[in-house]
């Protein structure tokens, strides 16, 4: 959100802060507190930074893309009713290495949905596997296969480019399942011909393991949900809209023009992004969400794939794509895109900051000198704006505090490969699993666990020598740098421990996601006539949890799990159920046998559908904090029948109001 006064506050604000900061406290008693005092000022240095070129980012012109995008799929409807042939031919490309058949043919049945002329579907399979050929023979996609696996993804994909015939290309990873407007919202907009690629949000259509492991799903907001939200939109006043690998649309010749996709880099959506920029092409991000993927299933999968993008990103610095050599972009445009490379260096700093309370806890010497005047009259107004106006900044996507578990959890791992990659040792691609492995082992994650637990150790420590009668032999300090030592050291302690927590990977669950919804059905069956009004509060390709109606409760839970289905809205038939679990109320039951049309049916209402998924709201931090810190005290159970991970989709009502309504059929 564009805010021009609360920049123009915050940037008044921190002004005052660092003159305060570097002629108040500084402590320059000794060469330890000297080099210490400086380290931490240049940490705080770097962050503030980083943080006030987004602000400062914000002031750009809004160029008003979401009335163009809507204007474009109208004037694309009109053309479409016209002369649907006239309309650009699109190239729908899906990547594969590896993952499970299930979830590539899912996105196969979803990208052959879109409801869009000329479109051709395209497999591209880096494992070379016989079923997946088959698969796309049934499902009318085009198959291809390489012999020789140069340059992961970016290889993959270019390999298809001498293939292709159409005006466009779609490129969507093979988690992910395209909402069938995704075209009509976006193909639009290449009618302007110095567009070279539309971003679209990249969703998630399961809680990440950072919510599911502590049952956030209610409090957390992904993390990725600012970066859409905030970071994209105001890139575009700039022209520097960052290409996200999947879930974009893009101008095949600008593509050529550039080379195809860059292969020095895993980070071949940023860069490649780049080259297009600096070629002189507008690139735009759609802020809707048309697609859903799935997040990593485990927090080490999470951390391969954080510590991925991260030395991925700085490779680009290496490549004909860095921000700093390569010609044609303006200067703010250069700016832009080395922010968002150099911000993933701010896990060094952060660690930095994490480790100083213990020069005050464990080496006895304040970092820097405060007084309690200080901390109130430049500190606390500075800071506590910041904390206040988060949320608006974000587009309600965040709250000040809670999003910062995400850090703590992958500072250590994130660290060490920022550190490698600028030694020169990045990290090697590997695809991010997004289902559970077969014999995969429950508990600790220990590679995340054990630095965590080394850290909260020293911040333990740290804690105890502070408190009256700690037993450290401090030097002469003020009682408000004592005090914000022993809070900052707490608070660390705290956080810590919730990503200690986190660490534990919640058992149960297939990898099949599961939304919550509200919406009617009616039991059938049971060897009688009846039929019992139920609430869906639950459902999934694999079935559904119902909530039996008080009247119908007070006529009998259905005495057979076999033999019933249940009439559901949009669908023809009624389904096939199997009754697996009861609790009061509450019924679980797996899907039947389903015929072809209606599991295409079932698809296209859990993953196809236009606004699908809603653009929700952070909660009130409070509450969410203590929702947080009873996750401590609470054993965590594993996903099973009423106690699942669970997102929410849309409500009926709201489809029925989505401003580009999906066809009635759930595919062709």
């Amino acid at each position: 959100m564009r805010l021009p006064w609360a920049v123009l506050l915050l940037t008044l604000l921190g002004g005052r802060y660092l003159v305060w900061r570097l002629g108040s406290t500084l402590n320059l008693d000794s060469p330890l507190a000297t080099g210490l005092s400086l380290a931490m000022l240049l940490a705080e240095l770097a962050l503030l930074t980083t943080a006030f070129l987004q602000l400062w980012f914000t002031l750009a012109p809004d160029p008003g893309i979401a009335a163009l995008a809507e204007r474009a799929a109208s004037e694309l409807e009109q053309r479409r009713r016209l002369d649907p042939g006239a309309l650009p031919a699109v190239d729908v490309l899906v990547p594969s290495y590896g993952e499970p058949l299930e979830l590539i043919g899912r996105c196969l049945r979803g990208c052959r949905a879109i409801d869009y002329p000329n479109v051709t579907v395209w497999l591209l399979d880096d494992s070379g596997r016989p079923e997946l050929e088959r698969l796309c023979t049934s499902l009318g996609c085009r198959y291809l296969a390489r012999e020789q696996r140069e340059h992961a993804k970016a290889g993959n994909l270019n390999h298809v480019l001498p293939h292709l015939d159409g005006d466009l290309l779609a490129v969507f990873d093979a988690d992910v399942v395209p909402q069938t407007s995704f075209l009509a919202r976006t193909a639009g907009l290449f009618v302007d011909p110095a567009v070279g690629f539309v971003q679209t949000p990249q969703s998630y259509m399961n809680a990440d393991p950072v919510i599911r492991n502590l049952r956030l799903e209610r409090w957390l907001m992904p993390d990725e949900e600012t970066f859409y939200r905030w970071v994209e939109p105001v890139r575009q006043g700039l022209n520097a809209v960052v290409c996200a690998g999947t879930s974009f649309v893009m101008r095949r010749s600008a593509l050529l023009q550039v080379g195809g996709f860059e292969t020095g880099t895993p980070s071949e959506d940023l860069a490649t992004g780049i080259r297009l920029a600096a070629a002189g092409y507008r690139n735009l991000f759609v802020g809707e969400k048309l697609s859903a993927g799935l997040a990593p299933f485990t927090l080490a999968a999470m951390a391969r794939q954080r510590c991925r993008w991260a030395s991925g990103t700085l490779q680009t610095l290496r490549t004909g794509a860095s921000p700093f050599t390569i010609p044609g972009l303006k200067p703010l445009q250069r700016l832009a895109f080395l922010e968002g490379i150099l911000h993933w260096c701010n896990v060094l700093p952060q660690l930095l900051l994490l480790l100083m309370p213990l020069s005050i806890g464990v080496l006895g010497v304040a970092p820097l000198r405060v007084s309690g005047d200080g901390l109130l009259l430049y500190a606390l107004p500075f800071y506590g704006v910041q904390l206040l106006l988060a949320r608006w900044f974000s587009g309600q996507a965040r709250t000040a505090l809670l999003p910062e578990l995400y850090r703590w959890v992958f500072l250590v791992p994130l660290a060490a490969a920022v550190v490698g990659t600028l030694l020169g040792k990045p990290q090697r691609f590997r695809v991010t699993p997004k289902a559970p492995t077969a014999g995969r082992r429950l508990g600790a994650e220990r590679r995340l666990l054990l630095p965590l637990l080394a850290l909260l150790s020293l911040q333990l420590v740290s804690v105890l020598n502070l408190l009256p009668r700690g037993g450290l032999a401090l030097a002469p300090i003020s009682t408000a740098t004592l005090a914000l030592g022993l809070v900052w050291a707490g608070f660390n302690a705290v956080l810590l421990l919730l990503a200690i927590r986190t660490c534990w990977d919640r058992g149960g669950g297939d990898g099949t996601p599961w939304f919550a919804v509200d919406r009617p059905g009616a039991l059938q069956g049971d060897g009688g006539d009846r039929e019992l009004a139920v609430r869906v509060r639950a459902i999934s390709a694999e079935g559904v949890e119902l909530e039996l109606a008080a009247a119908a409760a007070a006529q009998g839970q259905p005495r057979s799990a076999e033999g019933i289905s249940i009439a559901l809205p949009g669908h023809a038939t009624p389904l096939p159920l199997r009754l697996e679990a009861r609790r009061g109320r509450r019924l679980g039951a797996h899907w039947g046998e389903l015929s072809a049309e209606q599991r295409d049916r079932l698809e296209h209402q859990l993953y196809r559908q236009s606004g699908l998924w809603p653009q929700r709201q952070a909660p009130f931090e409070p509450l969410a904090l203590l929702a947080v810190l009873r996750r401590l005290l609470q054993p965590i159970a594993a996903e099973g029948w009423f106690a699942r991970s669970l997102l929410p989709q849309a409500s009926p009502a709201d489809l029925a109001r989505s401003p580009h309504p999906t066809p009635a059929r759930g595919g062709r």
